[in-house]
């Protein structure tokens, strides 16, 4: 696609690692990243941003006059986000339903407004609680894994695929994604706005703001590094529960390949994730950085599970490989030795935000 690209969230790990990598790779298009910097850490992604010949606009898309101000655009990649599952839990929805449903909503809108396409990020998580919980685990080694052959409706060794049933609560940020999920379609199809839709798995790698509740991988890292507190939370406290991790460049690596033919990849929503390969519980986790940093600490133990919670989620990305051919390149233990580099280079800027 040639023109101007507006990327919502753009400051944030996911928006400015995509809006960085497409602008490297389109010298000549115009990308403007556009955020509220509500989130500590995103103002450090500015200078990385006016380095990489990135436009920034200070904007919240819960205005739709935010959106005005960035201007006319050919193409809307939307990673704005409040990305805490538990968000919502114990006080008020308010931001996170402004942001994550009536925010895509005004995305849309400017896009409709313009003729732009729409690349939306959604999440794994739209998937239900109570039904991921339900899945026959059974502990071995280090993690929970399901029986060898085992499979039911959307699951399998390969994991969690785009046909796993829906009935059932996901928590309020599930349920916004996948609320947007309907919107984008629905766009699509009154308005005819060419769309992508991916419902990602954990997204990691350097310049990530890794929190208890957003970017585990990068906190797990952080805190061998720096020093501070880690514990196990959740499913008896043991730090067998597992995810799969996908190397953002591995994600943008699809992105562009889809972009780059829209109209035969129009309307399509695929699973993104590191896959079975790249699949990592916390105990595993905790290994490989001890191994990277040669730091040792102390783990905590939590057993009772939050309500939003899950103990298992690997990607199944069968449907998106055999259509496009694209596979995750890069592992999990890569992906640890690479953010802990960046942890050791930026010590002095990271320290106080990721401490």
């Amino acid at each position: 696609m040639a023109g101007k690209v507006i990327v919502t969230g753009g400051a944030g790990f996911v928006g400015s690692s995509l809006a960085l990598s497409m602008k490297r790779d389109h010298p000549d298009r115009a990308i403007v990243a556009v955020d509220n910097l509500k989130r500590r850490g995103s103002e450090l992604a500015l200078e990385r941003l006016r380095a990489g010949g990135v436009d920034f606009v200070h904007g919240d898309i819960r205005s739709a006059e935010d959106l005005d101000a960035a201007g006319p655009c050919d193409l809307i990649l939307e990673c704005s986000a409040e990305p805490s599952v538990h968000a919502g839990y114990g006080g008020s929805p308010a931001y996170l339903i402004n942001t994550n449903l009536m925010g895509t909503l005004n995305c849309l809108e400017h896009a409709r407004r313009h003729g732009a396409a729409f690349a939306f990020i959604s999440t794994s998580r739209v998937y239900p609680i109570a039904a991921l919980r339900a899945l026959p685990l059974s502990p071995s080694g280090d993690r929970l894994v399901l029986p060898a052959g085992a499979a039911g409706p959307g699951w399998s060794e390969a994991g969690i695929s785009e046909d796993f049933p829906l009935t059932g609560a996901r928590s309020l940020y599930g349920t916004t994604k996948l609320a947007s999920e309907l919107l984008v379609e629905e766009y699509r199809a009154t308005y005819g706005i060419k769309t992508l839709t991916y419902r990602c798995g954990v997204l990691a790698g350097p310049w990530q703001m890794g929190k208890v509740d957003q970017g585990f991988l990068v906190l797990w890292a952080a805190r061998h590094l720096y020093g501070g507190s880690l514990g196990y939370m959740g499913f008896g406290g043991h730090g067998h529960q597992v995810r799969d991790v996908l190397h953002v460049d591995d994600f943008y690596e699809l992105l562009a390949l889809q972009l780059g033919d829209l109209d035969r990849w129009n309307g399509s929503l695929f699973n993104a994730g590191g896959g079975a390969a790249n699949a990592v519980s916390l105990r595993e986790l905790t290994a490989l950085c001890e191994a990277a940093t040669g730091k040792t600490v102390v783990m905590g133990s939590t057993p009772e599970t939050r309500d939003a919670d899950i103990p298992y989620y690997v990607t199944d990305n069968g449907r998106v490989t055999a259509a496009t051919g694209w596979a995750p390149k890069r592992g999990v233990p890569g992906l640890v030795d690479d953010i802990c580099r960046w942890l050791a280079d930026n010590r002095a800027r990271l320290e106080p935000v990721l401490r």
